[in-house]
């Protein structure tokens, strides 16, 4: 048997020495993709009223979200490989909460309700 097979007492530990804080972090990381989609998911109603989009387009909303997300999941693993996993995870997640908090802080422009603007639009009846 060779001395340069790895065993555990030579192994780096690092990535076992906080297996449960690990898994958090993960999930943490999932919970925000999972509600970034919720949000998306939850918007198709107002895309639709809004810019009177149709099922085939908010089907296409979704499914550019998803390709997108896959896209850069793919990205994310090649990258994480090369540069560190680590480390690209860190810039990835501090980079989504950057965006996400800057979209979050830019006032958006007042905008009527689509019940006011069916109202404004539909025919008024004289009065007899």
């Amino acid at each position: 048997m060779s001395s340069d097979a790895p065993t555990m007492s030579n192994q780096s530990h690092t990535s076992l020495a906080f297996p449960f804080a690990t898994f958090l972090i993960t999930a943490a990381a999932l919970f925000m993709v999972t509600l970034d989609n919720l949000v998306v998911t939850t918007a198709l109603p107002s895309i639709r009223v809004d810019l009177g989009a149709t099922l085939e387009s908010l089907e296409w909303t979704v499914n550019a979200y998803t390709l997108a997300y896959a896209v850069f999941l793919l990205t994310g693993a090649a990258l994480g490989d090369r540069f560190g996993r680590r480390r690209v995870f860190t810039i990835g997640v501090a980079l989504f909460t950057a965006a996400s908090a800057a979209r979050r802080s830019r006032r958006a422009p007042p905008r009527s309700s689509a019940r006011a603007r069916c109202r404004a639009s539909a025919p008024r009846s004289s009065p007899r």
